[in-house]
């Protein structure tokens, strides 16, 4: 209870960082009139059209990734599997970078995270056709491994046959993963998907903590484990496809956070999912501030920043692994 609570109030206090901070430099007494709807027309236009937004789908995004992560880690019993690991994240972009080229996105903006969330849902439909109903686990990762590689070959040749560079640059860019100037149609368009998510792994809380001690086993205590690895992948699906499609590409969140936060929880994944969903949040907010506040002029991506944080850790990860498994 003492670690949600503290990570209940980091997130609180970053979101109101996040609300305060940006490039303008709009004095704090302004800022906070603002969101009522006082003061200069425009201040409130960006307060409450582009900030507002923009921290309210940090909170989201960044909760729905650790959410994914802890319940993949869970799922696969493995701490190094990340919600991307069905594929989904992957042809969700590319159902973004399908909306950039063709030029649906100039006639209708809101196209680009709609066709995100097709891809997100044609890459769950392909991966039970390919694993199959009774598939086990080394089977659906096999496959989501499978699709994602496929999905980054059609991005690749996209970009490889776009005959607009500007497009192609478009399409780069938005691969690296930002929430700036996203909007409550944004938060509107995830945030059905995400609750959607969110539900299903909750539910599913129980049944991953008896699949922690083995598919057998979980049987045997009367799991029906076919359709908990479905519930699992349809919510990390739900999580990370709808992430993508407002943000773009954000890695190694759904990986680090859950394992940094797995034995301060005793290991159990039902015990995981609350402050796994919550340390993400904060980590996105805290890296959206920095993005904002590092190289305000050059529109640095929340992505690349994830990344560059993500990475090392990744790396420490996997060399304590390594030296265990030896």
């Amino acid at each position: 209870m003492k670690l949600l609570l503290s990570l209940a109030a980091l997130c609180a206090g970053l979101t109101l960082v996040s609300l305060f901070v940006g490039s303008s430099n709009v004095p704090l007494l302004d800022t906070a009139w603002a969101y009522f709807g006082a003061g200069d027309p425009l201040i409130v236009l960006v307060m409450q059209e582009l900030r507002l937004p923009r921290a309210a789908l940090a909170l989201l995004i960044g909760a729905a990734l650790g959410l994914a992560g802890a319940a993949m880690q869970g799922f696969l019993r493995n701490p190094l599997a990340d919600p991307g690991i069905v594929g989904t994240s992957a042809f969700a972009a590319l159902g973004a970078v399908i909306a950039l080229q063709t030029g649906i996105v100039a006639l209708f903006p809101m196209a680009l995270p709609l066709m995100a969330l097709c891809g997100a849902f044609i890459s769950v439909l392909a991966l039970l056709a390919l694993a199959g109903r009774g598939a086990r686990t080394t089977t659906l990762i096999l496959s989501g491994v499978a699709l994602s590689s496929a999905a980054a070959a059609l991005v690749s040749l996209v970009l490889n046959l776009s005959p607009n560079p500007f497009a192609a640059n478009e399409i780069t860019f938005w691969m690296m993963g930002s929430l700036a100037d996203r909007s409550f149609r944004h938060v509107s368009v995830a945030l059905p998907i995400l609750l959607l998510g969110a539900v299903l792994i909750w539910r599913a809380r129980k049944g991953l903590d008896a699949l922690s001690f083995g598919e057998e086993t979980a049987l045997s205590m009367g799991v029906n484990v076919r359709r908990l690895r479905l519930q699992l992948i349809l919510g990390s699906a739900c999580l990370s496809g709808a992430s993508t499609a407002v943000a773009g590409m954000i890695g190694f969140v759904g990986l680090v956070i859950p394992h940094l936060l797995r034995r301060v929880t005793g290991g159990m994944p039902s015990r995981l999912l609350l402050p796994a969903a919550l340390g993400s949040a904060a980590l996105i907010l805290a890296a959206d501030i920095a993005v904002r506040m590092i190289l305000p002029g050059r529109d640095l991506k929340l992505g690349v920043l994830t990344a560059l944080l993500g990475t090392p850790v990744f790396l420490h990860m996997v060399w304590k692994s390594r030296g265990r498994d030896a």
